[in-house]
């Protein structure tokens, strides 16, 4: 299975310039009233530019969501996944921290904290539509992560992209709902162990046995 890790690191370049622009803007004022020309403008260049580089904001926005939680996500710090890991298999716990720090960073990301306060339905599709980027890419590193436990043996037989799957289908709900069960009786650490727990017993090999 293919593993983005090896990737080499990608220079900064124009198209960057123009996403950092489009992140400000939507940080400031929203993506309803963030719009192309606005873009070009703080970027500090001509409207014809964007318009070259994306149709429409959409089409933007995908490019920013893709680079904004696809390098959070896909950090091999985040998921854990060291050439130690890699020899050896990583274990259940490993992979559990990984997905929690994941989770962590995601809920905790200023641009998607601001989508959600202020456009939540552009969440949406990526929930109940089809998967974007960023969850692809989130979904190949965790399944690589997963398959090289199988061969190791500290990870549960099965699919790996199935397993995978449904490791991100728990998560979304501790990323985008956890705010709505902590409260005085649960703290957000607490639901954070919760998950932990889940993917570690998802992932455990005992559990074959039951």
């Amino acid at each position: 299975m293919s593993s983005h890790r090896h990737n080499p690191a990608r220079e900064p370049g124009p198209r960057d310039a123009y996403l950092d622009a489009a992140r400000a803007c939507i940080l400031d004022v929203g993506w309803r009233r963030t719009t192309l020309t606005e873009v070009a403008r703080r970027a500090g260049v001509s409207r014809m530019t964007i318009y070259r580089t994306w149709s429409d904001m959409p089409e933007l926005l995908g490019d920013l969501m893709t680079r904004e939680w696809g390098e959070l996500v896909g950090s091999t710090e985040i998921l854990g996944y060291d050439d130690a890991g890699q020899r050896g298999g990583a274990t259940p716990g490993q992979i559990a921290d990984g997905v929690v720090r994941a989770v962590t960073v995601l809920r905790d990301n200023e641009l998607f904290v601001r989508i959600v306060e202020l456009d939540p339905e552009l969440i949406l599709p990526y929930l109940l539509a089809r998967r974007g980027r960023s969850q692809e890419l989130i979904l190949g590193l965790l399944s690589a992560v997963i398959a090289s436990g199988q061969t190791a043996g500290t990870v549960r037989a099965g699919n790996p992209a199935a397993i995978a799957r449904g490791v991100v289908l728990a998560a979304h709900g501790f990323v985008l709902s956890a705010h709505t069960m902590a409260d005085d009786e649960v703290s957000p650490d607490e639901l954070d162990d919760e998950l932990r727990t889940l993917v570690i017993r998802t992932l455990n090999p005992e559990e074959d046995d039951r």
